[in-house]
């Protein structure tokens, strides 16, 4: 198994996500321990990457805030203040909010939306808190299931047709959608040891321009 790039900021725990694709069956997920320094930013780059997403659009974390308990959208706001009002509702920067403020065994699940579009809806699970090993890099991905929808396929609705499509010879749109993704696609396929990690800090850097 791969893990990601070295984390500067020193951690002695790390916490174990479980993410499940919601709408799809049977079901797509992946199983990741990232250290307990972690931003929501930070957690989003993760998930991207062990689910195979290219980050390429929006996404927003919903979960409950234990310090007011009320549920907050943690995403990318429109603009820089703290509460600012996107799509009419108050985003938190995801790389001013640590995954500790609102992550606990008390407080174990979130919802994760990618690409407004599509609208993939997925599960975020604490499982676990952990000593962190000495000889594991995190993050890692230490489990999973089935492939991870293409992108832009159209959304959980539309991908057991898509499916469908590429598997049927006589289907109108087979031809078409196999091209468009590449000339095969295998939905049970998924390997932990495929699994690459980018830095989170430099991709902040390259989708914002700073650090």
């Amino acid at each position: 198994m791969r893990g990601g790039k070295i984390i500067k900021k020193k951690f002695n725990q790390v916490y174990q996500f479980k993410i499940t694709l919601k709408g799809i069956k049977p079901p797509i997920w992946r199983r990741i321990q990232v250290p307990k320094t972690y931003t929501f930013y930070d957690l989003h780059v993760a998930i991207q990457d062990a689910m195979g997403w290219y980050d390429c659009h929006l996404h927003e974390f919903e979960i409950i805030y234990p310090l007011i308990d009320l549920k907050v959208n943690i995403g990318i706001p429109n603009e820089e203040p703290m509460w600012e009002f996107t799509w009419n509702k108050k985003v938190l920067p995801g790389w001013k909010v640590k995954i500790t403020d609102c992550f606990l065994m008390e407080n174990q699940s979130a919802e994760y939306i990618y690409d407004f579009g599509d609208y993939w809806r997925h599960k975020v699970t604490l499982e676990k808190i952990l000593p962190k090993e000495k000889n594991i890099i995190y993050p890692i991905c230490i489990k999973g299931k089935r492939a991870c929808p293409p992108e832009d396929c159209g959304g959980p609705l539309v991908y057991d047709d898509f499916l469908e499509s590429i598997r049927n010879l006589n289907d109108e749109q087979h031809e078409e959608r196999l091209e468009w993704i590449g000339g095969e696609f295998d939905s049970e396929h998924f390997d932990t040891n495929e699994v690459i990690f980018d830095n989170p800090a430099e991709r902040f850097k390259n989708a914002f321009g700073i650090r």
